[in-house]
């Protein structure tokens, strides 16, 4: 005859084995984890075929796009040195086909590299890859032509981005840039040129946020076609925890052909260096010809005063 027993001893005793069980499998789980790889806890940057990324202690700074189906290659997100929220954004409203950092112009021998379709004109990345990688800073590089696609190559560019991590509060993004006309070119008056910042929603003016120049002019109606050294905007982050405060500066330097620019500011977050928009007469460049161009990008915790961004400027363009 089978014993029968109570169905609370039943219940105890399955509970009983299964616990050494949830046991071993946890301790199992555990040690299959894999361990912090080294150097993780320092600048890190790796490819993914058309896509750069870069990291710090292991959270996203920055990534570089260059799929060969976008109108440009450009770097989305920038994340701040504190909220690690991105200080630029990939698109919004009103022009939402600005693309965060980017490097492009319109009216290039009739053709648009900055806005529209792709068939209007295209700039083509032809292979990014990693330069010098260290623990705090990266280099990534690329070559690009300049095209209507199925056409011939009008332009084209050299560029090198450094990304640099100076502080826990302060980080760098250098381009150097050589653009030559492969064609005889003519830029004609545009307001879409050369290298341009969009700004997060929340640190522009329309929410609260400041929009500033080297000469102290705030806002787009004191800055817009402004000579300046550089331009920034910064304010407090939302969704960030604490009162954080963090900005994005784009400095241009001294030793590029126009500089100092005027320069095409909106409340709604554009900021760019832009000679175009402000020329008397179609500015061109004979085949084979090139021009040179420095920014730097500064990422900063605090607002400019306190990152110092003049003395940033300073120590930069000599």
């Amino acid at each position: 005859m089978t014993k029968q027993y109570p169905r609370r001893d039943l219940l105890r005793w399955s509970v009983a084995a299964a616990v050494p069980a949830m046991g071993i499998a946890l301790t199992s789980r555990a040690s299959a984890q894999p361990k912090p790889e080294p150097g993780a806890d320092k600048l890190t940057a790796y490819q993914d075929g058309p896509q750069i990324w870069v990291r710090w202690n292991n959270h996203l700074v920055t990534s570089y796009r260059a799929h060969p189906t976008q109108k440009y290659p450009y770097f989305y997100p920038l994340a701040g040195p504190v909220s690690g929220l991105s200080l630029t954004t990939e698109t919004s409203v009103p022009y939402p086909h600005h693309r965060s950092l980017l490097f492009a112009c319109d009216r290039v021998n009739g053709a648009n590299y900055w806005q529209g379709p792709v068939p209007l004109g295209q700039i083509v990345s032809e292979g990014a890859t990693l330069g010098k990688v260290t623990p705090e800073s990266a280099e990534i590089l690329d070559r690009c032509a300049w095209r209507p696609p199925g056409k011939p190559v009008v332009m084209s560019d050299q560029r090198k981005f450094t990304i640099r991590i100076v502080n826990p509060r302060l980080r760098f993004v250098d381009a150097e840039i050589r653009w030559t006309a492969v064609q005889d070119v003519t830029v004609q008056k545009t307001n879409h040129s050369l290298f341009a910042v969009r700004a997060a929603p929340d640190i522009i003016p329309w929410a609260g946020g400041t929009l500033v120049n080297s000469e102290g002019q705030s806002g787009e109606k004191a800055t817009f076609g402004q000579k300046a050294a550089w331009c920034c905007y910064w304010g407090k982050r939302q969704g960030a925890a604490g009162d954080v405060v963090e900005g994005i500066a784009l400095l241009d330097h001294p030793a590029n052909p126009w500089a100092p620019s005027p320069w095409f500011t909106r409340d709604y977050g554009f900021i760019s260096p832009t000679p175009f928009n402000f020329q008397d007469k179609p500015w061109q460049l004979s085949a084979g010809q090139s021009v040179s161009l420095k920014y730097r990008v500064v990422l900063f915790a605090g607002d400019p005063k306190e990152a110092e961004i003049a003395r940033i400027y300073g120590e930069w363009a000599v």
